[in-house]
């Protein structure tokens, strides 16, 4: 009789969404930041969450996203709150049966532990959809912060939408090594064209050349960038990714062929400084070379946001790319360590 009851409870607490007390921690952002962001600016609160209802789901972190953009999204943000940012999340326990215990999600649930979320309901302030981490196989699903994800369809639609490069065009990429950058890159070259890249490192150029198959990379720190562009852009450039803004992003604007393009995806040279920097005025250089300058969000393509993972997986899956992730951090290793 015991077994009985022991095994219907089993079931019944795999099957109900029951979980017992579960006490969820998270990062909580105290003081907007002041140059470089601080551990002193976070405080880790613990909170208990509800038993599930119908529609639901309990996720438990294994990966956060550390992103540029989250320095500069949490100056609007009414202070104390939760730090934002992205997730992969294993569900835990479920309730809805579209999301089975032992899948994977990527979302917006910000640095914490464990979420409840129901996917069937959009949460306001989310700014990304929740979804199911497709069948990747042998691939890490850290990939789902990465071209998996919020990066890999932003470099995706700012390339086809925005940049629209065609085979044998030049395309400068600022920011290169990161997350969006690298991928952009590689997505350039995938389409035929020449692609140069700007970072910060000589081994992180070393890396975008080998590795990602760049046609050039430099060291904006120590080299001459119109030198570096008239190396290695003997017929000027037609499209530009620019994530870093600043006297770099004036440069390279003023050497575009006419009618070239240009997505603005970041400033992320200025967001650690208390005081905006100057750069040479653009419009000049937009007006006579008639440039086609966008700046976007990657939540205008919210509604086709499979086309992306899907076209990245696809490019992964047959060797096009390389499984680059950027700006994740295996939560339970390092997250907190210290907590």
């Amino acid at each position: 009789m015991a077994n009985k009851v022991n095994t219907t409870f089993l079931f019944w607490r795999l099957y109900s969404g029951y979980v017992g007390k579960i006490h969820a921690k998270k990062y909580v952002l105290t003081k907007h930041f002041r140059g470089e962001p601080k551990k002193s600016d976070f405080e880790i609160v613990q909170e208990e969450l509800p038993e599930l209802a119908d529609g639901e789901i309990l996720t438990e972190a294994e990966f956060l996203s550390v992103d540029p953009y989250m320095r500069a999204y949490m100056i609007g943000y009414k202070l104390p709150t939760q730090m934002i940012g992205g997730q992969v999340a294993k569900i835990t326990a479920s309730r809805n049966n579209k999301y089975p215990v032992g899948a994977y999600v990527v979302g917006h649930m910000g640095w914490r532990t464990h979420t409840i979320c129901n996917p069937n309901k959009p949460v306001e302030g989310r700014f990304l959809p929740l979804y199911l981490l497709p069948d990747i196989k042998s691939y890490p699903v850290s990939l789902g912060l990465g071209i998996l994800g919020m990066p890999g369809n932003t470099a995706y639609f700012g390339m086809k939408e925005l940049c629209q490069p065609q085979a044998g065009e030049t395309i400068v990429i600022t920011g290169a090594a990161g997350a969006v950058g690298s991928h952009v890159g590689q997505i350039g070259k995938i389409l035929g064209c020449r692609v140069i890249g700007f970072a910060g490192s000589d081994a992180k150029c070393e890396y975008l050349e080998k590795e990602l198959q760049f046609d050039h990379a430099f060291n904006y720190k120590s080299v001459d960038i119109r030198a570096a562009l008239k190396e290695s852009a003997p017929n000027r450039i037609d499209c530009y990714f620019d994530n870093v803004g600043g006297e770099l992003s004036s440069t390279i604007m003023t050497y575009m062929n006419k009618n070239g393009r240009v997505a603005v995806c970041g400033s992320i040279s200025s967001y650690n400084d208390s005081v905006l920097p100057k750069a040479t005025i653009l419009q000049p250089a937009i007006v006579f070379n008639e440039l086609k300058v966008t700046g976007f969000l990657v939540s205008r393509w919210i509604d086709r946001w499979d086309e992306g993972i899907n076209a990245n997986l696809a490019w992964l899956q047959e060797g096009s790319v390389e499984q680059t992730i950027g700006g994740s951090i295996w939560f339970n290793n390092h997250i907190w360590r210290s907590g």
